[in-house]
């Protein structure tokens, strides 16, 4: 794992309930660096994460409160939010 600050991530609606948790703190190995990789690496991390990552494709995702992409790099003590789609109306 790397010496780094953690990860902070933060997951929101029905990925909150999926996983357990609403937040928690992650050291990443070093070939963990965007949000691909994170989310591929935390859907192999354990069978809740695998649950609520299960339909990546839906999830929309922050950097440090910045909408990212799956290629956004993600590094050592930022904040990562996982949510579902936010409709209006």
């Amino acid at each position: 794992m790397s010496g780094g600050a953690p990860v902070r991530i933060l997951y929101f609606a029905w990925l909150r309930e999926r996983i357990g948790t609403g937040e928690e703190a992650v050291h990443l190995p070093p070939e963990v660096d965007s949000v691909q990789t994170l989310m591929d690496f935390l859907r192999t991390s354990d069978p809740r994460h695998a649950a609520g990552f299960e339909r990546a494709a839906l999830i929309r995702c922050a950097v440090n409160q910045v909408f990212a992409t799956p290629q956004t790099k993600v590094s050592p003590g930022d904040e990562v939010a996982f949510f579902p789609p936010v409709t209006g109306g």
